[in-house]
């Protein structure tokens, strides 16, 4: 049977520019600020606009540490006899279970004083209640709103259908974009406002390999909107791409009678 359509809480979640709500009470000094701030825009007189800042996540001593080092476009793609609602929705619940464990790593540090606002790159996500309301929440608050709403959607019999013979809704397509959009946004988090604390936790490879695998699986199948996810283009593209193989090892030298020097090297094969 078709299942009817459910609402997904925080349909309308829109992005907007972060911006710093501290005031000047200078006005002569504001004034100032915004001048500079518009010469470095138009970069008058050759000059350069400052330096962004620095993103630590995209450092190649971390962004080369994954869990597997094989394509993983292999993964996603469609296997011949399985279909396609089948495909999208035992991926989308595994990836909602990933996101989720990967998120209570560092839970603890993402709090209401720490995240004031669920940012990632400049960028503040709102989120909307059933009643259309605006919210602009904290980081915890918001994520709490997406994995209740995935947890409620993914374990809906109507929605995410379990038993043999019973039809997917018409709206599970658009149903499952909605919880990829979602979980990008925690994703983007993660990296933005709490990789420092993932580094601390040796924790990098898992999230390098699991944002990695996400972002194929999107993309293979068009569930999130590239406009969405390019303001973290600059990672997609190394992680997404394979890692370099490894050097060849140099060849050995004949075997002849072990020098002094050489006794205490222990050779691995």
């Amino acid at each position: 049977m078709v299942g009817d359509y459910c609402s997904f809480s925080g349909d309308k979640t829109e992005m907007h520019s972060q911006r710093n709500p501290n005031r000047l009470s200078c006005k002569m000094v504001l004034q100032a600020v915004g001048k500079v701030l518009r010469k470095s825009k138009t970069k008058p007189n050759g000059k350069k606009p400052p330096a962004e800042e620095k993103k630590l996540y995209l450092e190649p001593d971390y962004t080369k540490i994954r869990v597997v080092d094989f394509d993983l476009k292999e993964l996603v793609v469609l296997p011949r006899e399985i279909d396609l609602n089948e495909w999208l929705a035992s991926n989308t619940t595994t990836f909602f279970n990933l996101i989720n464990l990967q998120y209570s790593t560092i839970s603890e540090f993402c709090t209401g004083e720490t995240c004031q606002a669920m940012t990632a790159c400049n960028t503040t996500y709102y989120w909307y209640d059933e009643k259309g309301k605006k919210t602009k929440c904290t980081a915890p608050q918001y994520v709490d709103f997406v994995m209740s709403a995935c947890q409620k959607l993914v374990t809906d019999e109507e929605i995410f259908p379990t038993k043999y013979g019973k039809e997917f809704p018409n709206s599970f397509e658009s149903l499952v974009k909605k919880i990829c959009r979602y979980l990008f946004h925690v994703l983007a988090h993660l990296y933005w406002a709490h990789f420092k604390e993932t580094v601390a936790l040796d924790l990098q490879g898992h999230l390098n390999t699991l944002y990695a695998h996400f972002i194929v699986f999107v993309r293979e199948f068009n569930l999130v909107d590239p406009k969405e996810t390019c303001i973290m283009d600059d990672l997609s593209e190394i992680l997404c791409s394979p890692l370099p193989p490894a050097p060849a090892a140099a060849p050995s030298a004949p075997a002849s009678a072990p020098s002094p020097s050489s006794q205490n090297h222990v050779t691995e094969r």
